[in-house]
Order: structure tokens, then sequence, then C-alpha cells
């Protein structure tokens, strides 16, 4: 089977619709541009506090609404029909990652706006950003193929929300906690590390490595995501 465009389109203007009349879903929207302004109002920003924004917009944003779109589709006994329809796989997950992915990127871009983010080379920036995203539209959709309601996809994402928003943070003790040397690896510690490097002046040969981690990450998690896929269909 071919890889259709319109199929893809319609899934797409499918959850447009589905998030625009749920505005719990779309208050996620706000929190980040929210925080944006009230940590904007502090004058200059180091960038780990800019990036704090950005992976919150990435974690609240890019893997909440895929996890609450397809945990409500699934709660609405949808998803069933959908597997089953002509679309493919390919087609199904492109589809329901669509959205999420403007939606991530617009807010990431308009929270960078607030806070007055400028990096020196915003095409590595970009590629990376676009990159991050997904990763978390992955993990979104692995979390909302194992859960069963949009109620349930929200307590389930905090804990990953305070990890990849919170967790670079966790690398300032790893003197004293060694284990805690494995968040240096995480992708939104990556994507930190990255931008620091950037903000000195690095190309793309610096840089490459962090690239490579993300897209580690964004590997795995898409093939669990869609081997999980492919097992709900069965069940």
């Amino acid at each position: 089977m071919t890889f259709s465009l319109k199929r893809t389109l319609a899934i797409f203007q499918k959850d447009y619709k589905d998030v625009s009349k749920n505005m719990y879903v779309s208050f996620t929207v706000i929190v980040p541009l929210l925080m944006a302004f009230l940590y904007g109002m502090q004058g200059d920003m180091g960038i780990d506090m800019v990036y704090t924004v950005i992976n919150m917009s990435l974690s609240l944003v890019g893997a909440y609404i895929q996890c609450s779109l397809i945990a409500e589709e699934k709660e609405k006994n949808t998803l069933r029909g959908l597997m089953l329809s002509p679309a493919s796989t390919l087609e199904i997950l492109a589809g329901k990652s669509l959205l999420t992915f403007v939606t991530t990127i617009l807010v990431i871009v308009f929270s960078a706006m607030i806070i007055d983010y400028q990096p020196e080379n915003m095409v590595i920036v970009g590629v990376a950003i676009a990159l991050s995203t997904l990763f978390y539209i992955g993990l979104g959709t692995i979390l909302g193929l194992v859960t069963k309601s949009v109620m349930e996809a929200s307590v389930v994402i905090m804990p990953f929300f305070f990890l990849f928003t919170f967790g670079s943070y966790a690398t300032l003790l790893a003197e004293r906690f060694p284990v805690l040397k494995a968040a240096e690896y995480m992708p939104n510690t990556q994507l930190i590390e990255l931008a620091k490097e950037v903000q000195t002046g690095a190309g793309f040969g610096d840089i490459w490595s962090y690239l490579a981690v993300i897209c580690v990450w964004i590997a795995a998690v898409f093939i669990l995501s869609y081997v999980t896929f492919k097992k709900r269909m069965m069940d």
C-alpha cells in the first residue's frame, strides 16, 4: 500500500476538530507560553532557564497532546475503527502526529519570541528542536496506546513531564551521586548542551554527536510505538 497524503490530512483534520473542542487539552498549550512570559519578566535569562521553557513545551505539548489524542480515540472506541480502515499504520501515525508537531513548533516559536531567545545558529537549533519534537511525539504515542482515557493519560504523563522538563538539573548532582550521570544522555539534556555549544559559535561538525544521541532516542521510541500499535491491532 502506497502512502496517501489525502488520508493522512483527513486524520489531521479530524484531530484538529477534536482538540479544538477539548478545552482541557487546549489549555496545556497556554501553560508554556505563560511560563515564558513569567520568566521573560525577569530580564536576561541563562540558557538553562530558556530551555526549561522549551523542554516544558516539548513534554507538555508534544508528548501530552499526542498522548491525549490517542487516549481519546481509545476512550471513544474509535481507534479500533481507524486501525481497520484503509489507512496504513504509517498514515495513521503520521496523521495523528502532524497536528502535535505543528502545535509544538508554534508554541516553541512564540515562547522563544516572548523570552527573546535568539540562538547564534538558527538552523542548527531548529533542526535539534524539530528532532526533539519527534521524540516527544513518539513518547506520547506509546503512552496514549497504553492508557484508556484522557484522564488516565493526564496522570501517566506527569512523571515524564517532570523528568524531561527538569531532569537535566540532575547532572548538577552527578559528582555526588554518580548514577545521575545517566541524565547527561537524556534528550532534553542533549538539547541544552547543544544549545550551549551553538551559543559559543559551534557548527554542525561540533554538535553532530548531540544530534546523533537524540536520533537514537527517536529511533528507539518510534520502534517501540510501532510495535505497541501493531500489538493493539491484534488484541
